[in-house]
């Protein structure tokens, strides 16, 4: 059996949940799951489980985190927004990061979003503040940056990571409904909405297609997202999209004013908010929205303005019993307080601002038949059971596969073989089953429980249940074809190594044809070797052959990732990098300096030092260097393997360094195990203030903290906290 057919799933499921209570390895787990799907969704355009299950994921993870400060990585998903640019097309950095919202599902749960804005608010002094809440359909499509210098649109810009975009200003222009020149303009105006595809378009797209013997797109909004990537404008504009606009970013009444708002980081959002008052003349959002519509923006016209909360849950209501006679789709709707002093005095919180709010509509589900339960192999041996289902149409999609996340998940359910089952599907994305229909458990002519295999489907070795383990396992790490295929297809994957042009079923035949069998075999391949296979001509053959040549210059923190070490994902893999700074002091590390990582527990330090220790790591990564690949990180490790100068000190970057950069300075601080955050507070031990540092340095000041220029952070960095102002650092 070959890898492809051991594993038919476009993407094998994330790693499976620790099977203890302990919360630095839950939080690491649910780290790496998170942002499993949010790559999948984001960047990939291809999700694999509904918005309930990923906002459930997300809320259990900033829920931990909020327990346990100190466990949360200082790149959680919690603190990301959206998903990574992709390499073809430019990158942006937003002036102002373009955050995310908190969610809401019941009445309970939005008045427990203004009762914290109160008790928040009473802290301020504010003691009887008047909400009024401005109401807004939640369009699903792509956030958009659309920046005007002069009234004249100069960049768009997706939303990316929240941080750095991709430029795609040539296929934005392409919209008909974007002006292209703004009259009555501020000198910088930074329009924010979301791009979409209309549902009667969607359609009359689609049918076209399917006339000219094309396939059909699966959903507006991954139609939109693949136009919107496109480097061709005139296949974008082959897509009718269309634009809403939602509110303002930065603005300057004259150019080089916006400097304040391009360095706030995650408090420019709130901070800026009466910036934006000021330069427009409005004095709250609804007013923006009404500046945005009198100077040709889209702006939607059902828009409402509510008082209460009462009166808010029911616009929020009447939304979803209607949403199936739009003219476009909406996964919910956006509550935002109107009032920008009140938006400035809540301010954000992580990725959130506190004075907006998603109300999310409920989880759509259909009833059909499970013919078969069917068991994939992981990269790391796990057995993973997803189902094969009698095809049936959920929210306008045919859906003929589901994911059962694990055994004890699926015996748990009890759903088996011929029984109705309950699919459920929010979001555009591949369903779950969540249960059998009702009175299937009643039935006495049921199957038996689905059993994970006694031997691997890949490689037929006789699989095993460690004690210590939540799945079943294939034992067989080196030979069995459906963990290279896993392995492999993850290093070459585009958050690890970006190969361009190997995707799964390119490795799959690499290892079926016995190219390959670890990636370090990938080095080895020349062209005159894949001339030969399918699909292969003197072109295809070189440009795969240069892209893996380019891999080896991908960052060590990458490398890290891609090789496939249990327990470390993205996240992990750059604390690793950034700690021990290169892969022999990585290799020499004992658990406890492991377990010293931000984001690595004592459990989590002892699987990954497991796996570095097994000899089969040791010889790949060996190979790799011989390769040459990137296994070491500039100005992270050195002099202090350990990393504990700084440990305890939390730390805040703002405005612009002479010469290091955020990303570099930053580097160099986690490396001395400091903690860096985006925020201050009484508990940040030190700011480290550049060029145009804005509110963060006049808030450090009025709380007494620290606060140092470049120089006085280089000397933080050999000399530790006795190098600052202040007796008291430890944050």
């Amino acid at each position: 059996m070959t890898p492809s057919d051991a594993t038919p799933n476009a993407d094998a499921p994330p790693p499976e949940p620790p099977a203890d209570g302990d919360p630095a390895r839950r939080i690491a787990w649910l780290t790496t799951v998170v942002e499993h799907h949010r790559v999948r969704y984001y960047e990939q355009d291809d999700p694999e489980i509904g918005d309930d299950a990923y906002d459930a994921l997300f809320a259990e993870l900033e829920a931990l985190e909020a327990e346990h400060p100190e466990l949360a990585a200082p790149d959680s998903p919690t603190r990301r927004v959206g998903g990574a640019p992709l390499d073809k097309l430019d990158k942006v950095r937003h002036e102002q990061p373009m955050l995310s919202l908190a969610n809401a599902r019941s009445g309970e749960e939005l008045q427990g979003w203004v009762d914290r804005m109160r008790t928040h608010l009473g802290r301020e002094g504010i003691t009887d503040p008047d909400f009024r809440f401005v109401i807004e359909p939640k369009v699903d499509g792509l956030a958009m940056s659309l920046r005007y210098e002069d009234g004249v649109l100069v960049r768009a810009a997706t939303r990316g990571d929240g941080e750095v975009g991709e430029d795609v200003t040539h296929n934005v222009r392409t919209i008909p409904d974007v002006p292209l020149v703004v009259r009555d303009a501020p000198a910088v105006l930074e329009v924010r909405g979301e791009v979409y595809i209309a549902l009667d378009d969607f359609r009359r797209v689609n049918e076209r297609r399917a006339a000219a013997g094309e396939s059909t797109f699966m959903n507006p909004r991954n139609s939109a997202a693949g136009a919107i990537r496109q480097l061709d404008p005139r296949q974008a504009r082959q897509r009718p999209m269309s634009f809403w606009a939602y509110g303002v970013g930065v603005v300057a009444a004259t150019a080089g004013d916006d400097a304040e708002a391009a360095t706030e980081g995650r408090a420019g959002a709130a901070g800026t908010a009466a910036s934006v008052g000021a330069v427009l003349g409005v004095d709250g959002h609804h007013g923006t929205l009404t500046w945005l519509r009198d100077r040709g923006f889209p702006v939607n016209d059902e828009i409402e303005v509510a008082a209460d909360v009462d009166r808010a849950l029911a616009i929020c209501e009447g939304w979803g019993e209607r949403r199936d006679r739009l003219a476009f789709e909406i996964d919910g709707v956006v509550l935002k307080l109107d009032d920008f002093e009140l938006q400035r005095r809540l301010g954000t919180v992580g990725r959130d601002p506190r004075w907006a709010i998603a109300w999310k509509f409920p989880p759509r589900t259909a009833v059909t038949t499970l013919r078969e339960v069917v068991w994939s192999v992981g990269k790391f041996g796990d057995l993973h059971p997803y189902a094969v289902l009698e095809p049936v149409n959920v929210s306008g999609v045919t859906v003929g596969q589901a994911t059962l996340h694990n055994e004890e998940d699926l015996a748990r359910k009890d759903v088996r073989p011929g029984d109705r089952v309950i699919v459920l599907r929010a979001g555009d994305v591949i369903p779950q089953v969540i249960s059998p229909a009702p009175h299937e458990a009643e039935r006495d002519d049921r199957a038996d429980p689905p059993r994970p295999p006694a031997s691997c489907p890949a490689c037929g070795a006789p699989t095993e249940k460690p004690d210590d383990s939540v799945f079943t396992r294939c034992p067989n790490r080196g030979g069995c074809p459906g963990q290279q295929w896993q392995l492999l297809r993850h290093y070459v994957s585009r958050g690890a190594m970006d190969i361009d042009g190997l995707g799964e079923k390119q490795v799959a035949q690499l290892l079926e044809v016995g190219l390959v069998r670890t990636v370090a075999d990938l080095y080895d391949l020349t062209v005159e070797q894949l001339l030969p296979l399918e699909g292969y001509a003197e072109t295809s053959a070189t440009r795969v052959v240069d892209a893996i040549a380019r891999s080896r210059e991908q960052p060590f923190a990458r490398v890290l990732f891609a090789i496939g070490i249990e327990e470390v994902g993205q996240v992990t893999g750059r604390n690793l990098a950034a700690r021990f700074g290169t892969i022999d002091r990585l290799l020499d590390a004992p658990p406890e300096q492991l377990a010293a990582t931000p984001g690595v527990g004592d459990k989590m330090a002892g699987i990954i030092a497991g796996r570095l220790a097994d000899p089969a790591v040791r010889e790949l990564v060996e190979r790799l260097r011989a390769a040459g690949v990137t296994l070491a990180q500039e100005g992270a490790g050195e002099d202090d393997p350990a990393g504990d100068l700084l440990d305890g000190v939390t730390v805040v970057l703002t405005g612009t360094l002479p010469t290091l950069t955020r990303e570099e300075a930053t580097t160099r601080l986690l490396a001395r195990g400091a903690r860096v955050t985006t925020s201050v507070s009484k508990k940040t031990g030190v700011v480290v203030a550049g060029d145009s540092a804005g509110s963060k340095l006049e808030k450090a000041e009025r709380l007494g903290v620290p606060v140092v220029d470049e120089p006085g952070l280089l000397r933080l960095l050999e000399e530790g906290p006795a190098a600052l102002p202040g007796d008291d650092v430890a944050g």
